[in-house]
């Protein structure tokens, strides 16, 4: 059909619920949900069931050959994404990848388990070989490479932007938080398969939009800012708590971290400090703030305050979503309202259908993956060596 695109999804876990869900409010032309491959049968079939999709499959290939498809979204876990971002690109398929975009996730002769074993200047190392790999095969493609980095589309950071940008600001400090009580995915304490723990896995979000807005800082003071160097302190208390004490967080790591501050330091004097924990109960914890030498600008992503419920028992309540990462509904909560337009999902996906349609670059590039991976892999070094590392 003319006017449309045709989307191949890969994986079926939260990541694919937050960009379907974003995608069916896109409504500017037609997109048809081809195929979704994932793992695990009877997740990929209530997955095409409950978006619409008209074939499902156990197999990434089944997407690159089928010649309809012009977007593949991979949402799978970050250990799969290098090989699926080149096979994707070389089988003439524009590429939407969830964070983190790569990280080390062990070579032959690592001692198991990596996250304790393997030292993180290695590590360092390893990413910047994937990262200079990946620069290459998305340099020598024709094909978008698109970054899905939603807090870099959430209506309070880019309001931030443009305020920044109209009064010419400058960003002295900023923080940024994401924490929850745990993820929700089964692999999420390892890390062969995540490449790290809470920081990697939240931490990415903050960090991402506090370089963007930096850059849109640096854009209208026309010069550039950099990061110049990290200092990181990273930990891990959750396997000490009793298995009693351990009953309302769902983090379990194995061989990463439940806990991590960093602290940047850009090329123009300012800091940053981005946390991230696995420990937070109550929901989720997302927000920006920035200290600006006319300005003080603070961008809550949830919990949000536009409804508050009180809820005595949760009769009738069990399709309705209040929030996330909260075991019950009863008592006081906050609701998550549009959800996905709030934390930027909904603007993401606009804008990667748009590069699409329209041939141009996306806001979230891979450049934007390119150093939050960069920095989070100079954080892991700064962590273990104790030492702040230059970039």
């Amino acid at each position: 059909m003319e006017g449309q695109i045709c989307i191949g999804m890969a994986g079926a876990g939260r990541a694919t619920e937050l960009h379907m869900n974003a995608l069916m409010r896109f409504s500017e032309f037609p997109v048809r949900y081809k195929r979704i491959a994932a793992r695990r049968q009877g997740q990929v079939n209530d997955m095409k069931e409950r978006y619409g999709f008209e074939t499902a499959s156990l197999d990434f290939d089944d997407l690159l050959k089928d010649d309809e498809i012009d977007v593949i979204d991979i949402c799978t876990p970050p250990y799969v994404h290098e090989e699926m971002i080149e096979k994707a690109l070389k089988a003439g398929k524009h590429v939407i990848c969830e964070k983190p975009l790569t990280g080390y996730f062990g070579l032959p002769g690592d001692t198991a388990p990596i996250g304790i074993n393997v030292s993180k200047v290695r590590m360092y190392e390893g990413i910047m070989k994937s990262l200079e790999r990946l620069k290459e095969i998305i340099d020598s493609s024709d094909r978008k490479f698109m970054y899905a980095e939603n807090f870099i589309y959430a209506p309070a950071i880019v309001k931030a932007a443009e305020i920044i940008q109209a009064k010419k600001s400058r960003i002295l400090f900023a923080k940024g938080e994401e924490s929850l009580k745990g993820s929700s995915s089964p692999v999420a304490g390892e890390w062969n398969k995540t490449g790290g723990g809470t920081f990697i896995r939240t931490g990415a979000h903050p960090l991402s939009a506090i370089l963007w807005l930096k850059q849109q800082e640096a854009s209208v003071q026309n010069k550039e800012i950099r990061v110049k160097s990290v200092l990181a302190d990273m930990g891990c208390v959750t396997p000490s708590l009793t298995e009693y004490e351990h009953r309302h967080i769902s983090a379990r790591p194995k061989d990463v971290e439940d806990s991590g501050t960093v602290i940047l330091t850009f090329s123009d004097g300012s800091k940053a400090v981005v946390m991230a924990n696995d420990t937070l109960l109550g929901g989720s914890r997302n927000y920006v703030e920035l200290y600006c030498n006319d300005a003080a600008i603070h961008c809550t992503l949830t919990m949000a305050d536009m409804m508050e419920t009180y809820f005595l028992d949760e009769d009738g309540l069990g399709k309705v979503d209040i929030s996330e990462m909260l075991p019950s509904k009863t008592g006081w909560n906050k609701p998550f309202l549009l959800d996905e337009i709030m934390r930027g999902y909904t603007d993401e996906m606009k804008d990667f259908m748009q590069c699409v349609m329209y041939d141009r670059e996306p806001k979230s590039d891979f450049g934007m993956a390119y150093e939050t991976a960069r920095i989070i892999y100079a954080a892991y070094m700064s962590a273990e060596t104790g030492h702040v590392v230059e970039i």
